[in-house]
């Protein structure tokens, strides 16, 4: 595009603050390089994101789309993300989500951007950028590895035999993934992956069609990852798909606040506290606000705090089952481990306890965001996963030496004795010593802000140049690709004379439907 435009981008995440703040970090990227960006949520969901930086307040505009209201009794009034509901809820949500593609296509009538960036869940969004010739565009906020793992039938097997018939065929690693690999459920995990994904819900869509038509529709792929990481999953992602799948990096937040910018009298005491204790000995145990652990596990995880005797920082999400603060803990436990540990229930500060100096470890459950988070300070992780993709992270982690995983039952269940092994095998064993090692020497690249960087900057390079704008102007004559379907149609339409370079999957069939002049 002329350099004097300036690329305009919107932003439709699902409403998941997981999802949100990838995609709100992806946002605060792109204005950086020069591009305007639309962010489109509902309203509560836009006042809970964080605040742009002030220098970039010209180029993010956030879009307010009110969601329709369902029967309370499906979903709760002022419920706008599945923070905000039960997990039996979030199908529900789905069809109001659903109701937002009428605003969403005015919205898009109304302003012609050049690319819309979607979620796994917009579905119907395919259609609205067709009709209005707008590039597509799908960001995963999840590892390469996770959608490689669902492969062939997730990715744009839609109206196809299933490859899925049970839970029990996601506790292997899938026959596509032709290397060493542990990329595999365990048969406990498999059973709610398999029913979220693969079993009906109320707004009458599966999730695998959802991702399937979503992915369908659009030109490529950005994945928040980099080569150095997982470039094999990379590698098969896009041999799976036949589209690019382009490395944006891995988006690190924003730079932590000075302590003198935290103004909150308990967090002000609480680094205190963090300053008084020795280099790389405190846990920082963290579950974010999605994973709404029972009384059961917050218990047998604060005894097995306890047990390991290490010093410890807690972020405590609020439990919806106690009465209050007291009961959201054992009986005695603030008593017993007062002076060594510390637990704060509600919001955390998170990326300026990972700096601080005094944490070398955390016990988390290996979501993605929070893998890159707690990766550039070089921590050594310990991992217990619950939902979604952290199971597929946490044997990844453990893979590569980079994570040590809380041993669990049958049933999924653990105990206090396995936190607590799991806590001193990772922080203070002889054995743990290649886990810290290897923790610190995975910091050089995740914290490496020019090599993402570099990643990033070819990715917006895409954009401007793979805009279909572009190719409907009346100076272009030709285009030089690689013949996959999608090009074809959208090259054809304009009457474009074709160059092709096939290279996988149908490509080269497509090349000798089409005529084009191959070479190479």
């Amino acid at each position: 595009m002329a350099e004097e435009e300036v690329l305009h981008v919107v932003m439709l995440p699902w409403s998941a603050f997981g999802h949100m703040i990838s995609f709100f970090q992806l946002s605060i990227a792109l204005a950086r390089s020069g591009v305007k960006v639309s962010f489109v949520s509902t309203p509560n969901n836009i006042q809970r994101l964080p605040k742009p930086p002030p220098d970039l307040s010209n180029l993010i505009h956030f879009v307010e789309l009110q969601l329709p209201a369902l029967d309370n009794q499906l979903l709760p009034e002022g419920a706008e993300a599945t923070v905000d509901i039960p997990f039996d809820k979030i199908q529900y949500l789905k069809i109001a989500y659903d109701l937002l593609q009428h605003p969403f296509e005015q919205f898009v009538a109304s302003q012609s951007p050049d690319w819309i960036i979607i979620d796994m869940i917009s579905s119907w969004v395919g259609n609205i950028a067709q009709q209005h010739r707008v590039s597509l565009m799908h960001f995963s906020v999840f590892s390469a590895a996770t959608y490689a793992f669902f492969g062939p039938e997730f990715l744009v097997g839609y109206g196809r035999e299933k490859l899925r018939s049970s839970p029990n065929s996601l506790t292997s690693v899938p026959k596509w993934v032709d290397f060493p690999s542990s990329l595999a459920f365990r048969s406990f995990e498999a059973k709610n992956v398999y029913a979220g994904f693969f079993e009906n819900n109320a707004s009458g869509m599966i999730d695998v069609e959802r991702c399937a038509y979503a992915l369908h529709g659009c030109q490529a792929v950005a994945v928040r990852s980099c080569p150095e990481y997982e470039g094999e999953y990379l590698n098969l992602f896009e041999k799976i798909i036949g589209k690019p799948v382009i490395p944006v990096g891995l988006l690190a937040p924003e730079n932590a606040r000075r302590r003198d910018q935290i103004t909150d009298e308990s967090w002000i005491k609480t680094f205190d506290w963090l300053d008084e204790q020795k280099p790389s000995s405190v846990v920082f145990v963290g579950f974010g606000s999605e994973c709404k652990l029972t009384k059961d596990q917050v218990y047998e995880m604060a005894h097995g705090l306890e047990l390991s005797g290490l010093p410890f920082l807690w972020a405590l999400r609020e439990p919806d089952w106690a009465a209050d603060d007291v009961d959201a803990l054992p009986w005695g436990f603030g008593e017993r481990t007062h002076g060594r540990g510390i637990v704060s229930i509600g919001w955390a500060p998170q990326l300026e306890i990972l700096g601080h100096q005094s944490i070398g470890g955390s016990l988390f459950h290996s979501g993605w965001g929070s893998v890159i988070e707690t990766l550039q300070f070089g921590h050594c992780l310990v991992v217990l996963p619950f939902i979604i993709d952290q199971p597929l992270n946490a044997r990844i982690l453990v893979e590569k030496g980079l994570a040590v995983e809380v041993e669990r039952r049958e049933d999924g269940s653990f105990a206090r004795d396995d936190i607590a092994k799991a806590l001193r095998l990772a922080m203070v064993s002889e054995e743990g010593q290649k886990l810290r090692v290897r923790a610190r020497e995975a910091a050089m690249i995740f914290k490496d802000r020019k090599l993402h960087q570099r990643y990033f900057d070819r990715f917006v390079d895409y954009l401007k140049v793979n805009v279909i704008k572009i190719l409907a102007h009346q100076s272009i004559g030709g285009s030089l690709f690689h013949s996959g379907w999608v090009y074809v149609i959208e090259t054809l339409q304009f009457g474009h004379c074709l160059v092709v370079l096939p290279f996988i999957i149908d490509q080269p069939l497509n090349f000798e439907v089409t005529g084009g002049e191959g070479f190479g």
